[in-house]
C-alpha cells in the first residue's frame, strides 16, 4: 500500500514548487513540514512507540523537535486554516493540560 506524500516526507525537496526554498511558507500557506507535522497528528495511533517510529522515520525528526514544531504549530493562523478540526482538538487538549498542572 503505497503512502501519500502529505503522510510521508523523506526529505526536503529542492523547492516547493512554486520557487520558494524548501520547507518555507508558500505565501500564506504551510510549508511542506508543517503540512506533513499535521498529517501525523490526523492520524489515529495504536501506541505511543508507533507514532515516535513514524516521526523520525517521516519527519527525518526527533520526536521532541516534533513536539516543539507542532505546539508553535497551534498558535499559527495557517495552520488552523489549513486543518481546524486537528487545530481545534489539539489546542483543546492542551488547554486542559494545562489546567490540570
Amino acid at each position: 500500500m503505497e503512502e501519500s506524500t502529505a503522510e510521508r516526507v523523506d526529505g526536503p525537496p529542492a523547492e516547493n514548487g512554486d520557487g520558494s526554498p524548501a520547507g518555507e511558507s508558500r505565501g500564506h500557506g504551510l510549508s511542506t513540514r508543517e503540512a506533513a507535522v499535521l498529517a501525523v497528528e490526523r492520524r489515529g495511533w495504536p501506541g505511543p512507540g508507533a507514532k515516535e517510529r513514524a516521526i523520525r522515520e517521516r519527519l527525518g525528526t526527533s520526536p521532541t523537535r516534533y513536539y516543539q514544531l507542532l505546539n508553535a504549530l497551534l498558535d499559527d493562523p495557517r495552520a488552523l486554516a489549513h486543518d481546524p478540526v486537528t487545530v481545534n482538538r489539539l489546542r483543546r487538549v492542551r488547554d486542559a493540560q494545562r489546567r490540570r498542572r
